[in-house]
């Protein structure tokens, strides 16, 4: 008889094996999520970054703790305030006086994942130091660039109800997060597990890696296969364009925004065991991946539209591509 392993293999891909047992370690620790748990998985799979938002005590920063313990990866956390500096994130140069020397002292967003708790606390110099990691995975300073490691993934997080010394979120920076994600509160069975589990002490203590960066490198390289048919790209793009028309809306989905439903599309097929994209992962990935980048007039939002409202209209007005090859 198959291997559990051999079976998904069997499919196509083994990524959806993996896929599984990452979500069942972080599973542990936020429970009742299985939606959410797998967005974030397919994020790191699809090279992105994270943007969860919602109010105190949901998790999100057990999240972020959660699926770098499943992985034996780095990770470090930053609590953005308002007087962090830029070099508080990326490091600064100290002189060895030994040396007669500067020498760059790394600062914590040299980690595979990073936990940027309460982004939006950081003044807009401080929140610009993450655009170059965020997009290049490099850090540029003293005329040097270091290579950041890999995977890296930037887990931000914001309170949208507390907006007391807070800062809005840049437009650009925004779009460089791949997904942007709610936990919600558990339904009440979930919370009750929870309280159940604490017993024991934190549950993310307990965790054991159930896989190393070197096993995601390559389920990563597994995503990066997976075909995509040219009828589907026009699909994508359509989406895009289609956002950049609508009346409601100031700013649509930029390329960054298609490039990233691409990637998203090509992490979610290669989760159910599939080396080809299907307009099904395309419309499953959008809300999470284009949502968060659009900016609405200000008369559509008195009427009380929202981005997902928009985004699912572009999907209903756009033609489904239905002759794509399996």
């Amino acid at each position: 008889m198959a291997s559990p392993a051999e079976d998904y293999a069997a499919r196509g891909t083994r990524v959806a094996y993996d896929v599984d047992r990452l979500c069942a370690s972080i599973g542990n620790v936020v429970q009742g999520k299985p939606d959410v748990v797998r967005n974030v998985v397919l994020c790191l799979l699809a090279e992105g970054h994270l943007l969860l938002e919602d109010v105190p005590g949901t998790g999100k920063t057990s999240l972020a703790r959660a699926l770098a313990s499943s992985i034996a990866l780095s990770w470090h956390r930053i609590q953005f305030t308002p007087d962090l500096l830029p070099s508080d994130v990326t490091g600064v140069s100290i002189y060895n006086q030994s040396s007669r020397e500067f020498e760059f002292k790394k600062g914590p967003i040299f980690a595979n994942v990073v936990l940027a708790d309460e982004i939006n606390r950081a003044s807009p110099k401080t929140q610009s130091a993450l655009l170059e990691v965020m997009e290049e995975a490099t850090l540029s300073t003293d005329g040097q660039v270091y290579e950041l490691a890999k995977p890296f993934m930037v887990v931000a997080t914001q309170n949208p109800i507390d907006m007391e010394g807070t800062y809005v979120l840049p437009e650009a920076q925004l779009d460089r997060f791949l997904m942007k994600l709610s936990v919600g509160y558990p339904s009440a069975e979930s919370e009750a597990e929870i309280l159940r589990a604490q017993k024991m002490g934190p549950t993310i203590s307990h965790l054991q890696p159930v896989m190393s960066d070197a096993d995601v490198a390559a389920m990563i390289e597994e995503v990066r296969s997976v075909e995509v048919a040219p009828a589907l790209e026009q699909y994508i793009v359509a989406i895009a364009a289609h956002t950049r028309t609508m009346s409601e809306l100031r700013l649509g989905v930029s390329p960054r925004g298609s490039l990233g439903l691409l990637r998203a599309s090509r992490a979610a097929a290669a989760a159910e065991g599939r080396t080809y994209v299907t307009p099904e992962d395309v419309q499953d990935m959008a809300p999470v991946t284009l949502a968060h980048r659009l900016i609405l007039q200000p008369d559509a939002q008195l009427q009380g539209r929202t981005a997902d409202e928009m985004i699912n209209r572009a999907l209903q007005s756009v033609p489904v591509p239905r002759s794509v090859p399996a």
